[in-house]
């Protein structure tokens, strides 16, 4: 899988701004910004910032990973744009990342094998995205697929000894998943995914927008 590297990952579905440049399976330089609404303002030079820390040219980049979602609407919006321009120009293919699926991955690191946890990120103020994972060796497999939960419903729907990560949650608050994590689920398990024919890459929206009028 060598022919992926370097290997350029975005993440900008939540409040995390996240960028990194995978060198090799080992070896990576990332960046990251932890702050609402500021990924049209960073992104662009946090992407140049990791290049030149790395000595590594736009012409020596072989893919670019970018979290597809679900996540903010607009976050989503802006790294696609992102990966596609770039793609565009330099004649790049895209690797589009479940963002949950990478979030778990990152996850599984720190937890034991056989450990049971659920993800759950806010959709919005009544809503979250929800999936299960257990981690069986050094693979993560899913266990209840990503779905729109109520958040007032999160404590019945897991186990009391079962950790929940994300950021609806004061316990296990992760912001996440960073741009590495994007970067490794795209080699070990994104190369199928692997397109130039990204004009058709759309957000993994998950749930329809909808524009709530203030009373």
């Amino acid at each position: 899988m060598t022919e992926l590297f370097p290997i350029l990952a975005i993440e900008t579905s939540g409040t995390l701004c996240s960028v990194a440049l995978c060198l090799d399976e080992k070896n990576f330089i990332e960046l990251n910004f932890l702050q609402k609404h500021i990924h049209s303002q960073k992104l662009i030079g946090m992407i140049d910032t990791v290049l030149k820390t790395s000595d590594v040219e736009l012409n020596q980049i072989k893919s670019i990973a970018v979290s597809m979602g679900p996540g903010s609407f607009t976050g989503l919006r802006i790294g696609l744009s992102a990966a596609k321009g770039i793609a565009l120009g330099a004649e790049l293919p895209i690797i589009p990342v479940p963002t949950f699926d990478a979030f778990a991955h990152q996850i599984s690191e720190f937890v034991s094998d056989k450990s049971r946890f659920a993800i759950a990120v806010g959709a919005n103020i009544e809503e979250s995205y929800f999936a299960r994972y257990v981690k069986k060796g050094n693979k993560v497999v899913t266990l209840e697929e990503l779905k729109l939960i109520e958040k007032n419903n999160l404590e019945n729907l897991v186990d009391p000894d079962e950790h929940v990560y994300g950021n609806t949650t004061e316990l296990n608050m992760v912001d996440g998943p960073s741009a590495k994590a994007i970067c490794e689920w795209a080699y070990l398990y994104g190369q199928d995914l692997l397109t130039f024919d990204y004009d058709y890459l759309e957000p993994n929206y998950f749930k329809k927008f909808i524009v709530r009028a203030k009373r």
